[in-house]
């Protein structure tokens, strides 16, 4: 009789993961200039079926939080709840944010990683305006709820919602027929998750050995030291910042909390996309860690809009490492500017495209340092806002466990079971009869 037991999700995506960084560096070196390899493998087949992987994710993210949050918000009893919900989280978020641009100036400040550095061959760099902070706020607000969801708006989809839900809790009757409804639909959802998740070993392959077959060591070692303190500054904030407010707040394992944020940290690191990850965190929160869905379904999609911890740190980083590299000397007021404009352009350049860039331009032109050093670290960005991804991913995670703690909402034995959710992660395909 066979007793193996088959290998987790976990383990098969890692091997998904490691076998696409290993075949995307083989190729690089045994198949660099042929023309059969680059066409049809590495820009066809590799690149097609992680497109797919990353358009599937993206394609759960707006039925997924919108039907989620209705469910929570139409559960409600008292609507008070919902505000005092919503300023715990923006509370943590901004403090965890201020916290991370903090940590990430002081260790630019030790360890110098642009002294010496040259940046005079570095190209002119040109961002994206920015909208004011007025005009994000205006713009939560949809005319069109059906537009903001065919455009993938978040935040203009969790207000409408949110509004959604309390007039269904108000409704009486015919709204506990449609939270029915909704209840339904989002199981179903939850399924379609978990079924996508059981393909993610393939697109997490897809994705790396992509990534790899095009990424040169050299563009690495040229920007060696501002590559190993942002990300030495990347992992402990993931590390020690969360593990020590998830202790200080709710008393429970961060361990615990780590070890089942793997399978969202390996998908916030494949496709360098908050909103992609949406599904698999809220998911993770929800059946690995017993967080109730009116807590996940607010503060996950939130925080994927406005909660970028690992930017922050970018931020840090990277103005440190121009000033030095000009040989600017910055001011502890300059600093002081740095970590207040890093911290609200965390919320004010919410869905502008390349937003890291963008909130880097505008720290930079608000202490006058030169843009031009953006385009030098553009080099190895894309294998840091991987990093930077699973950072902020794992800080959204970590928020909603004490929300959901602080309101009564977190089932603590489903959070300290080893198993939790993997009865979940399986999808039967058979019928089953009534």
């Amino acid at each position: 009789m066979n007793t193996k037991k088959p290998m987790s999700l976990t383990s098969r995506v890692i091997l998904g993961m490691v076998a696409g960084i290993l075949t995307g560096f083989a190729i690089r070196s045994l198949f660099a200039d042929n023309g059969f390899v680059d066409t049809y493998i590495v820009n066809g087949l590799f690149d097609v079926g992680g497109q797919i992987f990353v358009a599937s994710l993206k394609m759960l993210v707006v039925p997924l939080v919108f039907v989620s949050l209705v469910c929570g918000t139409s559960s409600l009893k008292d609507l008070s709840t919902l505000g005092r919900m919503g300023g715990k989280t923006l509370a943590f978020y901004i403090a965890t944010t201020t916290i991370a641009i903090t940590f990430a100036l002081i260790m630019g400040s030790v360890f110098q990683p642009g002294a010496g550095a040259d940046l005079t061959a570095a190209s002119s760099f040109k961002s994206a305006d920015a909208p004011s902070l007025g005009q994000v706020i205006v713009d939560m607000f949809p005319t069109n709820p059906i537009s903001s969801m065919a455009q993938g708006k978040t935040l203009q989809i969790i207000v409408f919602a949110v509004l959604f839900g309390i007039a269904i809790s108000a409704a009486g009757k015919p709204g506990e027929r449609i939270a029915a409804a909704f209840a339904d639909l989002n199981e179903v959802i939850m399924k379609l998750v978990a079924l996508l998740m059981n393909l993610a070993p393939y697109g997490v392959f897809f994705l790396m050995a992509k990534l790899f077959t095009g990424l040169g060591l050299s563009a690495i070692m040229n920007l060696a030291e501002y590559f190993l303190v942002l990300t030495g500054t990347l992992i402990l904030h993931g590390l020690v910042t969360y593990s020590v407010m998830l202790k200080g707040f709710t008393g429970l394992s961060p361990i615990t909390f780590l070890k089942k944020m793997e399978d969202a940290i390996m998908f916030a690191f494949s496709t360098a996309s908050s909103n992609a990850t949406i599904p698999v965190s809220m998911e993770t929160a929800k059946n690995r860690m017993g967080v109730d869905n009116r807590i996940s379904s607010f503060t996950i999609p939130l925080g994927a809009t406005v909660n970028m911890d690992g930017t922050a740190i970018m931020q840090g980083v990277a103005t440190a490492f121009i000033a030095q590299a000009f040989n600017i000397d910055l001011t502890m007021g300059d600093y002081l500017m740095v970590i207040l404009t890093a911290t609200l352009a965390s919320i004010g350049t919410a869905g502008v495209p390349g937003v890291g860039l963008v909130m880097l331009a505008m720290v930079l032109n608000q202490v006058g340092l030169p843009l031009e050093g953006i385009a030098l670290i553009m080099g190895v960005d894309r294998l840091l806002d991987m990093i930077r991804t699973a950072v902020n991913i794992t800080g959204d995670n970590a928020v909603t466990v004490i929300v959901a703690k602080s309101e009564g909402a977190l089932d603590e034995a489903r959070f300290n079971d080893p198993l939790a959710g993997e009865k979940e992660e399986k999808v039967s395909l058979k019928r089953t009869e009534a």
